[in-house]
């Protein structure tokens, strides 16, 4: 993402890995519609392009109170998204495009320091080179820069410490495929994709030392939300005995929640799921479920790495953490 004198310049990621295609938007409300249909993704990329809409209804004049219930309404899980506004909402509009600046420059700083963090956590409980299982996409597209799961994946491949990524293809979008991949074959992190269902297999034949996700949510008890099939790696890594490992900023906690069950899960249109670049896969009238994430119960989370400290089970967050 890039702010310029004429407008808010985004990468859209639906275009990826095929074409880099950069598009200008001009108001709050195109910035609202790339973060609904997926232009941008990514809790804290959401958050950052949240923002900077906001400096687009200064910018051009606009009504903020009804940007700010615009943007609002663009995504319901990832809390990113509701923290940043809730940080413009009180600035004076002389100060919107600074902190919305801030809020992107502090992403990359919390990136870097999660990688380290992981970095540290994972050599304590696996010495030398990793085998590394992960879902969707929470790289440098889905954040300021580096990363959350993949910025500690980043941080250990400098330190030659990633033996093989094995990347989720991640139904039914395929951020794994399309964006991790992409990602990893720019800076020759040794990786192979899978299909989400390949993980148990994985698993169980002994490829995988660690699983690491991203979160878009995060309850008091360790409650997470993230892309739909974590849920699944964990209830496997749990039985196979294999760590699993929560990777997000301070800004994914969401003190006001005590458990998962309050997360509002977001579900999407129909045509992810029947179609395949717009060509239709499944018969017509085929009904249909897309829930676009899941909850993993804190009890099945080994630690959650964020910019601050490395937290391990039970979680209380809110409470002396």
């Amino acid at each position: 993402m890039e702010w310029t004198d004429h407008g808010f310049r985004m990468l859209d990621q639906r275009r990826l890995p095929h074409q880099e295609v950069w598009l200008e938007l001009h108001s709050w409300f195109e910035v609202a519609e790339a973060i609904r249909n997926m232009t941008v993704r990514g809790a804290p990329a959401i958050g950052i392009a949240a923002a900077f809409g906001m400096a687009l209804a200064v910018r051009h004049g606009e009504d903020r109170e009804v940007a700010d219930r615009g943007l609002r309404a663009s995504r319901p899980t990832a809390v990113n998204l509701f923290i940043a506004l809730d940080r413009i909402k009180n600035v004076p509009d002389s100060e919107v495009l600074q902190e919305a600046q801030a809020i992107e420059a502090e992403d990359l700083a919390i990136n870097e320091a999660i990688g380290q963090h992981g970095l540290r956590f994972l050599n304590e409980i696996r010495p030398g080179p990793k085998r590394i299982l992960t879902i969707c996409n929470t790289g440098a597209v889905a954040t300021a820069g580096l990363g959350t799961a993949l910025g500690i994946i980043r941080v250990l491949h400098r330190h030659n410490l990633v033996a093989e990524v094995l990347s989720c293809e991640t139904r039914p979008r395929q951020q794994g495929l399309r964006l991790t991949a992409w990602e990893l074959l720019r800076e020759s992190i040794p990786f192979r994709s899978i299909v989400d269902s390949a993980a148990a297999f994985a698993m169980a034949s002994k490829q995988v030392d660690v699983v690491i996700v991203g979160a878009d949510r995060i309850a008091r008890n360790g409650d997470t939300a993230n892309k739909i099939g974590t849920l699944s790696l964990a209830v496997l890594a749990h039985h196979y005995r294999i760590p699993f490992v929560v990777a997000a900023p301070s800004t994914t906690f969401d003190s006001a929640l005590a458990d998962g069950r309050g997360i509002p899960i977001e579900e999407r249109d129909a045509e992810e799921i029947t179609e395949i670049e717009g060509e239709r896969v499944a018969p017509a009238g085929t009904p249909v479920w897309n829930p676009g994430f899941d909850v993993t119960p804190g009890d099945l989370i080994s630690a959650i790495i964020s910019e601050q400290s490395i937290y391990q089970a039970p979680f209380a967050f809110g409470v002396g953490q």
